[in-house]
């Protein structure tokens, strides 16, 4: 595709997402300010799309053609230069974001669309200072980019609705499944279901209930096997037999009241969390068969490997 696409910054997310773009077929330009930046970017590009290779996704023919479709600059005005849209992967910190802001309006076409990578803060106090919000949104992915399809898109007060399609559209090219959000959320969708499942978590480790190797087990042969192939919308459609989910919520209503009665409801991670759960997850780790990942490098390796895995099934790569 003609349509230039600019990723300002590298880090895990900004490495990322130069494969996203290129995948989708785009011309790609990486923006690393400082050179030893840029050839970390390049090198964790070399390796992801090597372990695709090595799972057969794709040929090497076929590496080389999505690594034709990147290119690197530090220089700013050079990135921003005929820009169709841009992804910004700058630190969590509103005033970086909004220092990049000026850049963008100062070197951007006028039409040019720009999509904050921010984990949870709010679009609105990004573009505070724009001179046109309107173009401005939240698109937050989840780590890995390049394998999770999932991409959440945010409004602000004053972002327009023409700013989303054309980030929706972006995704949609590139084989990822773009979420909108009406309204802003502190931490968009994802991340707050996410959130509110470890939050349980910590508690009942904390309160010796549960291990936390046991805990992650729990969420992995159970809730989670099923959140891999639909949400729990559908997943209660289904428990509740032929009267679908109204019955399920009528028959399992006060048992799951009893339950949310009961579940955690602290808003601080308490400092014993802080303390423990690192050691603990550390020993569960250790607790792992080594072909199943029993350190990070290794625990990396499977969880990229069994992602493919399963993105085959939903016919994502």
């Amino acid at each position: 595709m003609d349509k230039k696409i600019t990723v300002i910054a590298g880090g895990v997310i900004g490495s990322s997402f130069p494969i996203v773009f290129a995948l989708g077929g785009y011309n790609v330009v990486s923006y690393n300010k400082w050179k030893e930046e840029e050839e970390k970017v390049k090198e964790y590009i070399d390796n992801a799309l090597n372990t695709l290779v090595n799972q057969k996704i794709f040929t090497s023919e076929e590496k080389n053609s999505i690594l034709s479709r990147i290119s690197y600059t530090g220089n700013i005005e050079e990135a921003l230069e005929d820009v169709y849209y841009v992804q910004e992967c700058l630190p969590e910190k509103y005033e970086i974001k909004q220092e990049f802001i000026k850049e963008f309006e100062k070197y951007a076409p006028d039409e040019a669309v720009m999509g904050s990578s921010t984990s949870g803060l709010l679009i609105s106090e990004i573009a505070k200072y724009a001179e046109k919000p309107e173009r401005i949104i939240g698109a937050h992915p989840y780590n890995p980019p390049h394998l999770i399809p999932l991409i959440e898109l945010a409004k602000g007060e004053k972002s327009s609705d023409e700013a989303i399609k054309i980030a929706k559209e972006i995704f949609e090219a590139s084989n990822k499944e773009p979420i909108v959000l009406n309204k802003e959320l502190k931490g968009f969708v994802s991340n707050r279901i996410q959130a509110a499942v470890f939050r349980e978590v910590i508690s009942m480790v904390l309160d010796g209930a549960v291990s936390m190797e046991d805990a992650d087990k729990a969420v992995t042969f159970g809730p989670g096997i099923r959140w891999g192939i639909m949400g729990p919308g559908l997943i209660f459609e289904l428990g509740g037999g032929e009267g679908g989910i109204e019955t399920l919520l009528k028959h399992i209503g006060p048992s799951l009241e009893s339950w949310l009665e009961d579940l955690a409801t602290w808003t601080e991670i308490p400092e014993e969390a802080k303390e423990k759960i690192p050691d603990m997850v550390a020993e569960s780790l250790k607790n792992r068969p080594k072909e199943i990942g029993n350190d990070r490098k290794s625990l990396l390796k499977y969880r990229d490997e069994m992602l493919l895995d399963i993105l085959k099934l939903h016919d994502k790569f």
